[in-house]
């Protein structure tokens, strides 16, 4: 056996399952008997609901039953439930109206769910919707924020003023204001950060059952967080106690963020199940995930530096609009504050920030975290404007950065918005990145793709997120309605092979991989000894899943807490069994032993003595060696890094390539550095996405235009160039590993890299910034309305 523990690159155990068709997903589940639902969808954004006609579905063959919003209300079915309150400038609580899990009185969306038929299968149940006939009282819509803040704009929900959810700041006006005042220069740029519309490989489904013996349910389902989901269903929707709901969430393709949240088909079949006395499944088109699984991003923003002489950045102030859609989704109201404002210092000393956010609804599907949720509109925004600033000042890119960086020395460093970094090396992370994109000779490179008829350019990110959502009473004051530890349960077994019980979730970064890692290492024992459990609310403790990078950096803590504590009962039984005091007892590579002796018990032997206690310390411990760990973390983690973009662009199409991309990342300490890179990789592509590519676009009637993949352009292989992976690390200070997460920082750093770089390369057409996505039509045009201006110079 080859060294498998910390540091190691082991090939992921859980592929040979996903790679070979053997993973068991939620659409792979099939209960006796079960029967299958399918949604009718409003395809109005905004229409009052005069009537609904059902008989004819009813009637329709295979068909159980037909239900509405209405049915579910005279049962007593609640809203889907917001978990996190933000308040208004003024103290006051943000507007929360209700969410029901099927349309009453109103739709407020292009897919909002009107009613749901029940039938033998999915193709009955599919043309028996069709005949489901609804009285749409049709409505003007308002769709982005622009509209939905017209004066005279319609209400999407007729109690919320002016269609604002909250108006919400964040930092110090007064010395924001005086740092202006005092600015030699201010840099200005608006900018829109484009709407997205996840795509995990997996689409959303759900099954769920009822037993009428026991009164149980069970709801396998694609979840990040199947505790949350059975707290909020459970308590908020379907009045349903805890320890007669059980969720199960097996192997899931993808999450993004998109998979956290609560949403009304796991309440519709749950609740279903019951009504029909059968299983009930249901499994998204990939089309109807574009209007029901809730989007990421989507803000409107203007944002001004003040600098002085040195182009030194005395003050920052931001203001933002940022949509919400239709509804307030499970998180969604602190994804453009507390993980987006707090962010804005960015890695720079900027001494005063004043962000001010300003949350709309509109006829859109709700708006939640995606993908780095807050922290890649905080990056954008702040790489975007540092480049603009090095215009205004006419600086070096990289120069202007070296001389606001938060220096190495300054660690823990207090920011002006509320956070306070435990450590990183900005300076390290730059230079590493530099020599790795070779952007000393980036020059040659541009001249040498002009001859070729190309336009070259370069962009530089060098950013920081915040990771491993922090102290559960810290994040209570700020408005979350949850806790957000994480627990760990480990059970060394009789003959020493170890189960782990972790209540976070695996949507694809191979906790299965790294978590037995960390033990095997913890522990002394292969790989192959130890198992780890996680996905089912009937097999683990209570945890709060898996978004945010928080699995290693809290979870694999709270593994570590319990492994201690495992270890420090094998010690007393080990002193116990060897005749020697605790204090002499020393575990090393699976053995417990004697200090300065060669006298020693495995890992197994004293796992067997547990549990077959014939000599065994009894007056002092109790047989099983099994141990339960919470972990609340003391801060967020704070990874950082500087991404490069290099990319070409073809002036007779408009066309962008990428053709180099560099990533030096500090995650912290690395397990396993296979899966960091791929972590990583996946994350770029993302971002560059977002960056060339991918846009949702609603018409001015609120219609979805990108509501196909034939309308919505996801990255391929051949949009993606080699990405260099590289690590300048520094360790987190506060929790037991160092670790800082690695699952986001790809779509974070990416998109200000890439767009810098094409702005970079037009910046002969007088370009100083240009709105993701930059597609071949936008670049085209840009181009081609400057030509004649250059070609009079």
């Amino acid at each position: 056996m080859g060294f498998e523990g910390i540091g190691a690159a082991v090939k992921r155990r859980e592929d040979l399952r996903f790679l070979s068709g053997r993973g068991n997903y939620t659409d792979d589940i099939n209960r006796p008997g079960q029967v299958y639902a399918v949604i009718l969808r409003s395809p109005h954004p905004h229409a009052r609901i005069r009537g609904i006609d059902t008989a004819a579905a009813k009637a329709a063959p295979g068909v159980h039953a037909v239900f509405t919003g209405e049915d579910l209300a005279a049962d007593k079915v609640g809203g889907l439930p917001c978990g996190w309150q933000v308040k208004n400038k003024d103290g006051s609580p943000m507007a929360e109206p209700p969410h029901p899990v099927l349309a009453i009185g109103k739709v407020r969306h292009v897919g909002d769910p009107v009613a749901v038929v029940i039938a033998d299968t999915k193709a009955q149940a599919r043309d028996a919707a069709e005949k489901i006939t609804v009285d749409y009282e049709v409505l003007k819509a308002a769709p982005t924020v622009e509209s939905a803040l017209k004066p005279g704009a319609p209400l999407v929900h007729d109690e919320v003023a002016g269609n604002i959810c909250y108006d919400w700041h964040l930092g110090d006006r007064e010395a924001t204001e005086a740092a202006f005042a005092r600015a030699h220069k201010v840099a200005r740029l608006e900018l829109v950060n484009n709407r997205l519309i996840p795509n995990a490989m997996e689409p959303r489904a759900a099954v769920a059952e009822y037993d009428p013996m026991s009164g149980e349910y069970t709801l396998y389902t694609t979840s990040q967080n199947p505790h949350v989901i059975r707290l909020l269903m459970g308590a908020f929707v379907l009045n349903i106690p805890e320890h007669r709901l059980r969720v199960v969430a097996p192997d899931v393709g993808g999450g993004f963020g998109s998979k956290i949240y609560h949403y009304a088909e796991e309440a519709i079949v749950t609740w279903a199940s019951a009504k029909v006395g059968r299983p009930v499944k249901w499994t998204a088109e990939r089309s109807e995930s574009f209007v029901s699984d809730a989007h990421g991003r989507d803000h409107v923003t203007v944002a001004e530096m003040a600098l002085d002489p040195d182009g030194k950045f005395l003050g920052l102030r931001v203001r933002t609009v940022a949509n919400m859609g239709a509804y307030l989704s499970t998180f969604a109201p602190c994804v453009p504050t507390y993980l987006y404002a707090t962010l804005l210092a960015g890695v720079y000393t900027t001494p005063a920030i004043y962000a001010e956010v300003k949350a709309v609804f509109t006829n859109s599907v709700p708006v939640d975290a995606y993908r780095g949720a807050g922290r890649p509109e905080a990056t954008f925004l702040l790489e975007r404007l540092v480049d603009i600033c090095a215009l205004e000042m006419g600086m070096d890119r990289v120069e202007i950065r070296r001389r606001n960086f938060i220096p190495a020395s300054a660690f823990p460093y207090q920011t002006p918005v509320a956070l306070q970094y435990d450590s990183g090396d900005y300076h390290a992370s730059l230079d590493a990145a530099l020599k790795a994109a070779d952007w000393a000779e980036f020059e040659a490179r541009r001249a040498a793709a002009k001859a070729r008829g190309k336009l070259r350019g370069i962009g530089i990110s060098t950013y920081i997120e915040a990771c491993g959502i922090a102290p559960s009473a810290v994040v209570g004051s700020l408005g979350a309605r949850a806790g957000l530890y994480e627990v760990a349960n480990i059970r060394v077994n009789p003959t020493g092979s170890i189960t782990v019980f972790t209540g976070t979730h695996s949507h694809g970064q191979g906790h299965e991989t790294t978590f037995a890692q960390l033990i095997a290492d913890r522990f002394g024992v292969p790989m192959s000894q130890v198992e780890i459990v996680h996905g089912d609310t009937a097999k683990i403790p209570f945890g709060m899943g898996t978004y945010g990078s928080r699995s290693l950096a809290v979870g694999g803590s709270a593994m570590i807490k319990a492994a201690d504590k495992i270890i420090a009962k094998g010690k007393r039984i080990a002193a116990h069994l060897l005749e020697a005091d605790v204090a002499d007892i020393e575990f090393k590579d699976g053995k417990f032993q004697v200090a300065g002796t060669d006298r020693a018990k495995t890992l197994a032997e004293i796992s067997l003595a547990a549990y077959v206690p014939h000599n065994y310390p009894i007056d002092e411990l109790e047989p099983g060696l099994e141990e339960t760990a919470f972990y609340d973390p003391k801060n967020f983690t704070f990874p950082g890094g500087c991404h490069i973009a290099e990319v070409e662009i073809d002036p007779e199409t408009g066309a962008t390539q990428v053709v180099n991309f560099t990533a030096v990342d500090d995650v912290g300490r690395v397990i396993n550095p296979m899966i960091v890179e791929g972590q990583v990789q996946g994350g770029v592509v993302q971002g560059i996405g977002q960056a060339l590519l991918e846009t949702c676009v609603y018409d001015e009637d609120g219609q979805l235009l990108s509501g196909s993949m034939m309308d919505y352009t996801m990255p391929r292989a051949d949009d993606v160039p080699n990405i260099t992976v590289g690590h300048s690390i520094t360790l987190c200070t506060h929790n037991p590993l160092g670790v800082k997460g690695c699952g986001e920082v790809g779509a974070i750093g990416a998109p200000p890299a890439v767009i810098g770089a094409v702005v970079d390369a037009l910046k002969e057409y007088g370009v100083r910034h240009i709105d993701m996505p930059a597609t071949p039509q936008k670049v085209w045009s840009i181009i081609n309305a400057n030509r004649p201006r250059m070609a009079a110079e």
